[in-house]
């Protein structure tokens, strides 16, 4: 019985010392669980915060927005100029306008899909390189035609550097995206209010086409800061290269003197990225057909006011109570067109005030973000520019007038910026980039059909110009409380 007593505590003693080796001690235990743990890049993000990495990133790619806007401005700003030198109708300077967007439109998705497949770093950075190329052969076109079919390769050029804004998403942090995507728009006014300086100062000198050569400056200098922003780094995990990730997050952490959550970056590997079906699956199909006319509108609804505003000055057809000579000189009488009819100082004067709009509700827009959501805010907008754009039928003095066009270019800037947050927001990573290009796409429908109406029906009738405008806006606003998912305060998907 004692020998028994006795094998049976030997063999307690030898179980111990086999449990004791094969588990841990209590600080080998915690080392373990430590690297059992694991994180994704959406938590890496918002444990990394907002520090200096987001603040580089603000001002190199919220310049992107600066070239865009100089692109698109610069069309306005000349107008005059080529339809003087070429004796062009209505419809030939509109159709200028449409062929920008017709490249926009064509390239817009296939930018998307590229962003998908390769990295939006790359379709981002070729974008600037082909549109500061194409721009300046713009300035040595020796006919119409050409300057069309160059004007056509800039707006590709375009659809890829939109790409820009999907990787700027995918860094900030949930909570500060209301605050800091929405202040891009400053960049944007900058880029307008720039090129309407350079043709102020420079087309009445040296001429438009010196003008467009000096106004790619700001894209050269952009191709050299491009190095310090690193490819997306949801974009690396979803290709599966997460080293590369880890290392672009290290970096942004090490930047903003913080620390990556421990354990393991795991994030499942996207197989399908950059696909259609996506967009058009249950869970996104009423979302992207309700976004693909609410970009149309976007566009139709900002590019109208921008041309808008350009034809109304330009052929002086303003209901103006207190007009002085320079804007009673028509653009239409009984034995013809006048073709040339060049912007005066005071017209430069209320483009660039005309231009403030752009960023003078902003903070409104990000109270109206951050408390009522995206749905309402685009909603409220889109149903205020459709009284904006009605309201500009009345009489009224110069300076009325002024006001009207600083308010209509707010309420469809902001409208602008809160469809391209809503739309980075509801997709998923494995889509974004598409999902962002197929929008773009419709709202290049909207901008090639906006000059058409701006600067051809404009001349027979100011009413019935400005009325599409204001029925689109109408019908939009009442569309989006169809949209299905409200993306306040919501992570960034990864996949569907």
């Amino acid at each position: 019985m004692g020998d028994s007593m006795k094998t049976q505590l030997v063999n307690a003693i030898h179980l111990q010392e086999v449990e004791l080796h094969d588990n841990p001690s209590d600080k080998q235990n915690g080392g373990n669980n430590r690297q059992d743990e694991t994180f994704t890049v959406e938590e890496a993000i918002e444990t990394i915060g907002f520090g200096r990495f987001h603040i580089l990133l603000f001002f190199i790619m919220g310049s992107t927005n600066i070239v865009d806007a100089m692109e698109i401005m610069l069309l306005a700003v000349i107008s005059p100029e080529i339809r003087c030198e070429w004796r062009l109708e209505d419809w030939q300077v509109a159709l200028v306008t449409t062929v920008v967007f017709l490249g926009l439109m064509v390239c817009a998705a296939l930018s998307g899909y590229l962003a998908d497949q390769y990295g939006r770093w790359k379709v981002s950075f070729g974008g600037f390189v082909w549109c500061a190329y194409f721009s300046l052969l713009t300035s040595f076109a020796p006919s119409y035609g050409w300057f069309v079919f160059l004007r056509g390769m800039v707006g590709c050029g375009m659809a890829a550097v939109s790409q820009g804004f999907v990787l700027k998403t995918e860094f900030i942090p949930a909570k500060h995206r209301a605050i800091l995507l929405p202040l891009v728009t400053i960049f944007w006014m900058a880029g307008s209010m720039l090129i309407i300086l350079l043709g102020m100062l420079l087309i009445p000198t040296l001429g438009w086409r010196w003008m467009i050569r000096i106004s790619i400056t700001p894209s050269i200098i952009l191709i050299f800061l491009f190095r310090f922003i690193p490819e997306s780094a949801r974009f690396n995990v979803s290709a599966g290269n997460v080293q590369a990730a880890i290392k672009t997050l290290q970096k942004i952490a090490d930047m903003n003197k913080s620390s990556l959550p421990p354990g393991r970056l795991v994030e499942p590997l996207v197989k399908e990225r950059g696909s259609w079906r996506t967009l058009i699956s249950p869970m996104y199909r009423r979302t992207s057909l309700l976004l693909w006319y609410t970009w149309f509108v976007a566009s139709f609804g900002y590019y109208g006011s921008v041309l808008s505003s350009s034809e109304l000055l330009e052929k002086n057809l303003l209901c103006v109570k207190d007009a002085d000579l320079e804007h009673q000189v028509k653009h239409r009488h009984e034995d013809g067109l006048c073709y040339c009819i060049p912007f005066g100082l005071s017209d430069y004067q209320t483009l660039l005030i005309n231009c403030l709009g752009e960023v003078a509700l902003i903070p409104l827009n990000i109270c109206l973000l951050n408390i009522f959501g995206r749905k309402m805010t685009m909603t409220v907008l889109q149903a205020l520019a459709a009284v904006t754009f009605m309201l500009l039928n009345i009489c009224t003095t110069m300076f009325g007038f002024t006001i009207l066009l600083f308010l209509l270019r707010s309420l469809v800037s902001m409208n602008f910026i809160v469809v391209n947050i809503y739309t980075a927001e509801v997709y998923p990573t494995a889509a974004r980039s598409l999902g962002l290009g197929f929008c773009t796409s419709f709202s290049r429908i909207g901008g090639m059909t906006a000059p058409f109406i701006a600067q051809v029906l404009m001349s027979k009738s100011v009413i019935t110009a400005l009325s599409p405008f204001a029925v689109a806006c109408l019908i939009c606003s009442l569309g989006i409380f169809l949209l299905p998912i409200e993306t306040k305060g919501r992570a960034l998907l990864q996949n569907s």
